[in-house]
């Protein structure tokens, strides 16, 4: 692998950093120490300018190359997840139920690293933004970085580029494609009300759980029987609720569950249906039903020349690549940034292990000089000096 001398020479400066924010987990957007810890780390550097506080703790950073150029976002998440580790690890989480297990403190480990080099050696032209986000697990920290506080518009942004850690790929395998990466994810909650009473005398109530059990099976009709089997749909109920009591049937359940999309016509036609569907089994069985349908992230979609550049450069850091990677249904706030502007997700290999979001999972910290000398390497390539 073609990773660069001088970051390989503080590799265990990056699993330093790393170990250390996976130690101290942080949630959604209160990741202010993990935030003042990146400022620190890029002060150290020689950055050129720091902006901390954006959506709440994310930090923002610009490094100037050598004259005038082109101007590249780089992406990482910082935020952890609310869920006890079960690693082992001396550095295992020092906070009770939260832990880092999607690797965020990898991907800002990389970042750091790839600032580092090019804070040094500035062999480049433009600029190079650094966009260290927080909450991408929970309330889309990468929307309110792009719509609330305009980061693209602000920071004159072209281009923008992210990498995630897949314990799913070998090592040192880089995994992109030049179209729907990962899903879209849109989340519902179905009540269904009617009369409850005495469960020996149903006469007497109106039973909500045969029209809650027509809902969830008439659901399942939704992809097998309104989308073409060539394309990519997920309906999934995930929760049914109701009752107190063997003997009692109960006034209200509920119901829950998460749609996952490629296509704006397909998450479109999925909610169009879900609709129709509550509503109209409401009416069949006389019940009061009541829809909240929340949506959620966008598709993330890759633009094809930026991928396709991206895969390039990443062949130039490892001879492991795949550039036709069949969409994932997995959902990643990234597409609010892909939304305005072009750009690439990759996946990049780090050892088949533990899933992300599992009490086990752990970032692979030999990963992370690849990760670095891919964004280094990026930059280096598209701002040619």
């Amino acid at each position: 692998m073609a990773v660069v001398n001088r970051i390989a020479g503080f590799a265990q400066e990056m699993a330093g950093w790393r170990q250390h924010i996976h130690q101290n987990p942080e949630l959604g957007l209160d990741c202010h120490q993990t935030a003042a810890f990146v400022a620190d780390r890029l002060r150290e550097f020689g950055v050129d300018d720091i902006h901390q506080g954006i959506a709440t703790s994310g930090v923002v950073a610009v490094i100037n190359g050598k004259g005038t150029g082109p101007v590249t976002g780089l992406r990482a998440d910082m935020d952890a997840l609310p869920m006890e580790e079960e690693t082992g690890k001396s550095y295992a989480s020092k906070v009770p139920g939260r832990m880092h297990a999607c690797g965020h403190d990898g991907h800002t480990a990389m970042l750091l690293g790839a600032a580092k080099y090019l804070a040094e050696t500035r062999n480049f032209t433009g600029r190079v933004v650094l966009l260290f986000q927080p909450a991408e697990e929970i309330i889309g920290g990468g929307r309110i970085m792009v719509q609330d506080e305009n980061v693209m518009e602000r920071f004159g942004i072209q281009e923008v580029y992210a990498l995630h850690t897949d314990p799913f790929g070998e090592f040192g395998e880089f995994r992109t494609n030049s179209g729907p990466i990962m899903a879209a994810v849109d989340d519902f909650t179905i009540k269904v009300r009617g009369t409850g009473g005495h469960a020996a005398y149903p006469q007497k109530c109106r039973d909500p759980f045969p029209c809650g059990l027509a809902i969830a099976q008439a659901l399942q009709t939704i992809v097998s029987r309104n989308v073409s089997p060539l394309e990519a749909l997920v309906v999934s109920m995930t929760q049914f609720h109701g009752g107190s009591a063997m003997n009692v049937i109960p006034g209200e359940i509920m119901m829950a569950g998460t749609v996952r999309s490629l296509t704006p016509e397909l998450r479109a036609s999925a909610e169009e249906r879900i609709r129709a569907i509550v509503s109209g089994q409401g009416t069949a069985f006389g019940m009061e039903v009541e829809l909240e349908y929340d949506k959620s992230y966008p598709p993330s979609i890759n633009h094809a020349a930026q991928a396709m550049f991206a895969a390039d450069v990443a062949r130039g850091v490892s001879g492991q690549v795949i550039d036709d990677l069949p969409p994932e249904m997995g959902a990643e706030d990234f597409s609010y940034m892909l939304e305005e502007r072009p750009g690439a997700f990759l996946f990049l290999g780090q050892g088949i292990g533990p899933s992300v979001h599992h009490p086990e999972f752990d970032f692979n910290d030999e990963a992370a000089p690849i990760g670095a000398s891919f964004f280094a390497r990026l930059i280096e390539t598209r701002h040619r000096a």
